[in-house]
């Protein structure tokens, strides 16, 4: 469990605690938004899809799929 602004770009990341999502469930850490003050992260499956979620987001990064 980690705080989303400690992950480094490109990495993968979920939301909450599965111990084996699916591929949909899994995100990537992207960019910093200085205009929003938020981390553009997008889904491992839809390269299309992209959200803003703060840096004091809880994610979780220990998981296999």
């Amino acid at each position: 469990m980690k705080k989303l602004k400690e992950l480094k770009y490109g990495e993968y990341f979920i939301l909450k605690d599965i111990p084996e999502p699916k591929e949909s469930q899994v995100y990537v850490r992207g960019e910093y938004d200085r205009s929003s003050k938020k981390y553009l992260c997008g889904k491992f499956v839809d390269i299309s899809y992209s959200r803003l979620l703060s840096g004091e987001t809880t994610v979780y990064t220990e998981f296999a799929f």
